[in-house]
């Protein structure tokens, strides 16, 4: 057997992306404890009637003929080195060196391992974003067809990535010929609602239309797939699933995209339980065809409405400009309201903003749901005063406090700063605290705010009167717990989670643990805890540990970091700029220019730091060097005037990391006009004494500007509030509540 250490090294290194014919796969015996054996919950031959020739066209699906089927493989650890080596796989050449590893292994025959493989190649960067993406699934097909026996999630992840892919017209469908071939598999495991579901979705796409939202025209579905579709529904009536919610759903949704609102009436009418998803789908599909008068009836008759049973009708009558009076008075408010929420949801909050204020003077009256779109937008500007007067006008126009409106409120105080207040409307609200929205918004609050302790102990609380968290829980939890270093806590709640509450930690989590390690100085730990995730990790982890890097002068790990993440994403310039900056900072000029002259050359830039502060209801924004501002001369004046204050308390910067091709002086300057240094002078000039200073940046707080801001808050006798990408630093007296841990 080869050892692991060489495996890594043999497997995960860069190379062009080819996907050929994978090796053939000999009989294996299986190792360790974990996965379940090959055998488990499969049928005797043969446990249902099998499809006659004249059941499908040409061209036809053959039965699959694979090895024999193996009865004895044993459990395999779910921790055996070459699973580990499958799961670094970034491209299709490291995936072909690993399929070769597990073939000469055996191991490639043992189900499970079949199904990391078929999942790990459907899943591949590459199969999405390139050409080569009909290679990949072939590929995987091939793996399929060469396991002795594949299991029900292997078939269904390949059904369902065929299903997602286009095939070109004319061609046959491939996610219906492996359909096939599974329903003819006599020793293969039996289909379930999600084989049929991926099945049909094929069908649905094969029309060319997407029933997802509400259509306005369609083109309706060749003989050939309506034919086949009745077919497949024909398989899912055999085995008792076409009253099955997934089953009625996706059938709704394809006769729907085909205009065949009869058969699709059908459907709704034969389902036991419908959901939300039903309802929106019946009303799209009356919506394709032109029948108002069904879908107004249709609406009227829904039990419950979302966003998209109101932008699927009001897209539908606005498209046949039919005016209804009832629809058009609620017409003004939904409008503006899907505007002002799909706004907000995207980030565009400064025109989340303006459009509330216009609402406003329309006189369109706002909802909880609105309120919480336009709180959203708030907390993420950091727009203290426009938040309270939401709060307030909550209060005096009586507005219904839901759950997740009482989690906004909680959000937008947190987020501005005010943690106490934040504390104090979560308090309030007793009532509202028996689902886990409120929960989660406070412990974030805590975390981003480094309060680490309180985080836990609202946890704990939390699990006294049986709130059950949920994954957002432990992300702010953990990352609570790394803002303060607790590392004992972080690896029991870490354990918890999965072996109490049966959460799986996603990548998320993971990450929370890696940036714990990393602060905590075991940058090895935390290098050896990504080795052993069970997901690939994504740039995101990579750079928690790169920035640790940089606050414990690892230079080695860090370049070797750096150039994993150029691997991943070369258009990831922020992390080269790291890089670029450990370097400068520890005298390795060289190297710092070179990564900044490759940066330059594949003319990719970094984004810009940006700060903004509010003043009397206007936002304020400044880049680095910003001169656009109507009072940037005394602006600039000012911060001449701070520097010298600055130098005469002791203050000194740190030019480390600015490039060595200037001039000492010219690296103080440099230094003194990035953007939250712009802000704060800003702040300083045009508010009275004893002010709270409220910053929020889009990056994280540079090491100088930190330093910097300290001595100010000193200077000046202001507390200074500033809200970086990470967390929050309140500056007052000289001191950070980060306490220089960050």
């Amino acid at each position: 057997m080869v050892k692991p250490s060489s495996l890594v090294a043999s497997v995960v290194e860069p190379s062009a992306a080819t996907s050929p014919t994978p090796p053939a796969a000999p009989h294996h015996a299986g190792s360790q404890d974990a996965a379940p054996p090959c055998n488990s919950g499969r049928r005797v031959l043969p446990p249902r009637p099998t499809l006659s020739p004249h059941h499908f066209s040409p061209p036809t699906a053959a039965p699959i003929l694979r090895p024999p089927p193996c009865n004895d493989h044993a459990p395999i650890s779910t921790r055996h080195p070459l699973l580990a080596v499958l799961a670094r796989c970034r491209n299709p050449a490291q995936v072909r060196r690993a399929h070769a590893l597990l073939v000469t292994s055996g191991l490639v025959s043992h189900p499970f391992v079949a199904s990391k493989l078929v999942h790990l190649l459907v899943t591949l960067p590459t199969a999405a974003a390139t050409a080569s993406s009909s290679s990949l699934l072939d590929y995987a097909g091939l793996v399929l067809r060469h396991t002795p026996s594949p299991t029900l999630f292997t078939y269904n992840t390949l059904i369902r990535a065929y299903s997602d892919s286009f095939p070109s017209a004319g061609s046959a469908n491939p996610c219906l010929l492996l359909f096939r071939s599974f329903l003819r598999d006599p020793s293969g495991p039996l289909p379930n609602q999600y084989t049929f579901v991926f099945a049909l979705n094929s069908c649905c796409r094969r029309s060319g239309e997407d029933a997802d939202v509400a259509c306005l025209q369609y083109a309706g579905a060749g003989p050939r797939v309506v034919w086949e579709a009745e077919q497949v529904r024909s398989q899912a009536l055999q085995r008792g699933l076409e009253k099955n919610l997934f089953v009625c759903n996706v059938l709704i949704k394809v006769y729907g995209s085909w205009g065949r609102m009869e058969e699709a009436v059908r459907v709704f009418s034969g389902c036991t339980i419908r959901d939300l998803f039903s309802w929106n789908t019946l009303l799209s599909g009356y919506l394709c065809v032109g029948k108002r008068d069904c879908a107004r009836k249709v609406f009227d008759e829904m039990p419950s409405r979302d966003v998209v049973t109101w932008s699927t009708i009001i897209a539908g009558y606005v498209q046949f400009l039919v005016s209804y009076m009832t629809l058009f008075n609620l017409a003004k408010f939904l409008v503006s309201y899907m505007t002002l929420f799909n706004l907000a949801k995207v980030g565009s909050f400064m025109e989340a903003m303006e459009l509330f204020h216009e609402m406003q003077m329309s006189g369109v009256t706002p909802n909880e749901f609105t309120l919480t779109s336009i709180l959203a937008a708030c907390a993420n500007l950091v727009a203290l005063d426009q938040g309270t007067w939401v709060h307030f006008y909550i209060k005096k126009a009586k507005i219904r406090m839901n759950e997740k409106l009482l989690a906004s409120l909680i959000d937008m105080y947190a987020k501005c700063g005010e943690i106490d207040s934040a504390l104090k409307v979560f308090n309030e609200e007793g009532i509202l605290k028996q689902t886990v929205w409120p929960w989660n918004a406070m412990l974030s609050g805590f975390a981003i705010h480094g309060k680490s302790k309180e985080a836990i102990d609202l946890f704990e609380k939390m699990k006294s009167i049986n709130v059950a968290p949920n994954k957002v829980t432990f992300v702010s939890l953990l990352s609570a717990c790394s803002h303060g270093s607790f590392l004992d806590e972080a690896r029991f709640y870490f354990k918890l989670m999965k072996d109490v509450h049966g959460i799986d930690p996603q990548i998320e989590h993971y990450g929370c643990m890696v940036d714990l390690f990393g602060r905590a100085g075991l940058l090895k730990e935390a290098e050896d805890f990504i080795s052993v995730m069970p997901m690939p990790p994504d740039v995101v982890t990579w750079s928690a540990l790169l920035s640790a890097c940089r606050i414990h002068k690892d230079i080695q790990r860090a370049g070797r970091i750096g150039k994993i993440i150029r691997d991943l994403e070369p258009e990831q310039v922020g992390c080269q700029v790291l890089l670029a900056n450990i370097y400068s900072g520890h005298g390795r000029w060289t190297g710092a220019k070179d990564i900044r002259n490759r940066i330059k050359i594949s003319g990719t830039r970094k984004s810009p730091g940006c700060s903004s502060i509010e003043l009397h209801g206007m936002f304020h924004q400044f880049l680095v060097g910003d001169r656009s501002h109507p009072q940037t001369k005394e602006i600039y004046s000012f911060l001449d005037d701070m520097g010298i204050k600055l130098k005469n308390a002791g203050y000194e910067p740190e030019i480390g990391e600015v490039l060595v091709d200037i001039d000492e002086e010219d690296k103080e300057t440099a230094l003194s006009r990035h953007s939250e240094k712009l802000a704060i002078a800003f702040g300083l000039m045009n508010t009275p004494p004893g002010t709270v200073i409220r910053i929020v940046k889009n990056l994280r707080v540079c090491l100088d500007c930190h330093h910097a801001t300290k001595f100010i808050s000193k200077i000046y006798d202001r507390e200074i509030i500033v809200r970086d990408r990470i967390r929050f630093h309140h500056f007052r007296g000289g001191l950070c509540s980060c306490k220089d841990y960050w």
